[in-house]
């Protein structure tokens, strides 16, 4: 049996005490507005009816769909029974989401309506026979029939600071997803990383765009429960209608965050100068590099973008640049929160020195213990209790850190994680590819793109299309590369590995 501490306790509870009748969460793309005490009663109800199926301590509850107040409420009742809580990526396939839901062995899978057709295409034998669905707007639907199933209190489940509460999936450098574990004690201490850097006060109120199946969105979601603060959130991001929102004065919003496509698609709407930004004191960007011509013009409209670093397996932002580093220090992540450490490594016994190479380590309250079911994952992902980050950067005098580039072949589009391995072994089974690399290369749009080097088996070059089609099924779109190039041979070096850096130098 679990020893409870209360300092890893049901965080709901908390705020009802001082604040029941305040705003907790605004979902705008609903319109519904719930107190902290609605908040609760709906958790609650949940909770009750995810135990009435024999769901309890341990057990995983996934949800897939987009973003709203509904998501919310499911995180908190899983964790208030003690089970734990899996969020899909919404943009995968069904093939890839079967074997993620197969390797988690969910009790309950909930879901988005608008996602039913991709519910119908996963592979039934891994699916459980429990299955909700929601419409995210209050009406009709598996969801809303649950929330009236009892509304009586739930104590919550004892929980102590090594508590499983969720699972997110996270791609590893093979193609294959791994379930990074997170407990109460990484997701308190992602919670109070970002309470200095992101100035918390009564007064803040945060913008949710960051889909929920990413730490970036549900870092968001801990720190505001967990400090009481006020939660505006949309189905996905737009443009306009985020500029909108910052622009209202009645929602007040003070807190953003985005990866840099986010921001460039916001600074090509050609209302942007007639928006008013002078209710917003934060404002994070990061998940990949930041293009120093967007922080200047982000700056010249008194926005002082502060840039991010973190990943799924140290629960979101380990380093935030503070304000007081801009201008000056553009384009660092700033120095490591309370709740991590961070280093430099040349190798693995020898620390880089101030301004050298090396890989970026990490240790800390908010690094996750391993990785679900993998242990040959976490144990490679590991050195003693610091975390291989598998990015390159480098530290000045003062620790401030900056992120150079990756040591993996991984590249990033729109925010977007995107493994070769993994689209590589799809396309190869096309009946003219005679060998195949993806690169990532810069992309104004997106950040970066996939670049699919090929060698065909015929000698005849394939289109871009020809390379889209057999995407189509197997991969998430912005798994599918962009660009083509033909060529007659990969490079390789003596033992046959394809030197992908000469690559690069070639084509980027």
């Amino acid at each position: 049996m679990t020893d409870a501490d209360p300092l890893y306790n049901d965080w709901i509870h908390q705020q009802l005490r001082v604040q029941p009748d305040r705003l907790a969460l605004y979902d705008l793309s609903a319109d519904q507005r719930f107190t902290w005490s609605e908040f609760n009663a709906r958790i609650d109800a949940l909770a009750h009816r995810l135990t009435a199926e024999q769901i309890g301590a341990g057990d995983r509850v996934a949800y897939l769909g987009l973003n709203s107040s509904d998501v919310v409420e499911m995180f908190y009742a899983t964790i208030r029974i003690g089970a734990v809580y899996v969020p899909l990526n919404f943009r995968l396939t069904p093939p890839e989401l079967s074997f993620i839901i197969g390797d988690c062995t969910p009790s309950a899978v909930l879901f988005d309506r608008a996602f039913e057709a991709v519910i119908n295409e996963i592979d039934a034998s891994v699916l459980p026979p429990f299955l909700i669905d929601t419409a995210l707007d209050g009406s009709e639907s598996g969801y809303e029939k649950a929330l009236i199933w009892d509304q009586s209190a739930v104590a919550p489940a004892a929980a102590n600071a090594e508590t499983l509460s969720m699972i997110m999936y996270s791609s590893g450098t093979t193609g294959k997803p791994k379930g990074v574990m997170y407990t109460r004690r990484m997701m308190l201490a992602s919670a109070l990383n970002l309470l200095q850097p992101s100035e918390v006060s009564p007064n803040t109120r945060v913008l949710n765009v960051m889909p929920l199946f990413h730490i970036g969105g549900m870092q968001f979601v801990l720190m505001a429960v967990k400090f009481g603060i006020p939660q505006l959130m949309m189905r996905s991001f737009d443009p306009g209608a985020m500029l909108g929102a910052i622009n209202d004065p009645d929602l007040a919003i003070t807190n953003i965050g985005g990866v840099p496509a986010m921001w460039n698609a916001m600074s090509l709407m050609p209302n942007i100068k007639d928006i008013d930004f002078s209710r917003l004191r934060v404002a994070a960007t990061g998940a990949e590099s930041v293009p120093e011509p967007m922080l200047k013009e982000w700056q010249a409209r008194g926005i002082h973008l502060q840039e991010v670093y973190g990943m799924t397996e140290t629960s979101g932002v380990v380093c935030m640049a503070q304000k007081s580093d801009l201008p000056e220090h553009m384009g660092y992540a700033g120095h490591a929160l309370p709740y991590g450490e961070v280093k430099v490594m040349k190798s693995e016994t020898e620390e880089a020195l101030p301004g050298e190479l090396g890989e970026i380590w990490m240790r800390g309250a908010s690094v996750t213990p391993g990785y679900w079911s993998r242990p040959d994952a976490t144990a490679e992902a590991f050195v003693g209790d610091w975390l291989k980050s598998g990015d390159i950067g480098r530290r000045d005098e003062t620790g401030r850190l900056s992120v150079e580039d990756r040591i993996t072949d991984m590249y990033i589009s729109g925010g977007e994680n995107v493994y070769p391995a993994e689209v590589e072994s799809v396309l190869m089974a096309h009946p003219d590819i005679r060998e195949i690399a993806i690169i990532g290369v810069p992309d104004a749009k997106w950040g970066e793109v996939g670049c699919a080097v090929v060698a065909t088996i015929s000698g005849d070059p394939l289109s871009v299309e020809a390379i889209h089609q057999r995407c189509e099924g197997n991969l998430a779109r912005f798994k599918w590369p962009q660009q083509v190039v033909q060529t007659e041979a990969l490079p390789r070096n003596s033992t046959g590995k394809v030197q992908k850096f000469v690559l690069r130098q070639e084509y980027t």
